[in-house]
């Protein structure tokens, strides 16, 4: 969604994923409507983020206005029986994946960065990291939230180098992720009972609020944890 966004709004844009055939095929597709290129990487390992700013170096000339961070795992289990390797697995994706390739990417953010035009972070963190959801994704919440907390960090660390870092905290979406309770009738009408606008987000929703920080209209906010959630993170 994020990448069809910013392609149909003339950003040049890269995209990352560990798997091959989705990535050619979706930079295909937005070759049509612009310019998208790829490279398969897993923000997960040192590696993957290092093969990403090669990446970047090579597409961008060592420049990078925008950085969206939207890699992200999760997993479900009893509290009695949730395994460590859960823990290890999401905190390497969701948090310490999304700090090492932020950190790896300064130098060409820096690049990027300009007094009244700053180079934007878009960190996407979820609901589930404001409140606490039926579902027993215990890392998965636990790195959300982390991921809000950094990117209060991270933003006022950069402002001084005209560097802005803001999270979305998007609610439900139909997605891969979400699948097992949005393809369920009774599960459906259970998490939105839940939100006051009674829906799921839409590609617009999501793709207003990335255009939103990353254009002019967004450059005097840093460090902010933008709900995207149909008023979910509120209700009570």
């Amino acid at each position: 969604m994020v990448a069809t966004g910013l392609v149909a709004a003339g950003a040049r844009v890269l995209i990352s994923a560990r798997k091959v055939d989705a990535l050619a095929g979706l930079a295909e597709q937005l070759g049509g409507r612009g310019v998208c290129d790829y490279v398969v990487a897993d923000v997960g390992t040192p590696e993957g983020s290092a093969a990403i700013a090669a990446a970047v170096a090579a597409t961008f000339d060592g420049r990078l206005d925008i950085l969206v961070n939207n890699a992200g795992a999760t997993w479900g289990a009893p509290i009695d029986d949730f395994p460590d390797d859960a823990w290890v697995k999401l905190a390497n994706v969701n948090l310490i994946g999304m700090f090492r390739l932020t950190t790896t990417l300064l130098d060409p953010l820096r690049r990027g960065a300009e007094p009244g035009s700053p180079a934007r972070i878009v960190n996407i963190g979820s609901l589930a990291g404001l409140r606490v959801t039926d579902v027993e994704n215990y890392p998965y919440s636990a790195t959300k939230a982390g991921v809000h907390m950094l990117t209060r960090h991270l933003a006022g660390r950069l402002a001084r180098e005209h560097i802005t870092v803001n999270a979305i905290a998007p609610g439900y979406f139909p997605s891969r992720m979400s699948a097992f309770a949005l393809g369920d009738d009774s599960a459906r009408s259970e998490l939105l009972s839940r939100v006051p606008l009674g829906r799921t987000g839409t590609p617009a929703d999501i793709v207003g609020a990335v255009r939103f920080l990353a254009s002019r209209a967004g450059a005097y906010l840093t460090g902010s944890v933008l709900e995207v959630d149909g008023g979910a993170a509120s209700a009570t």
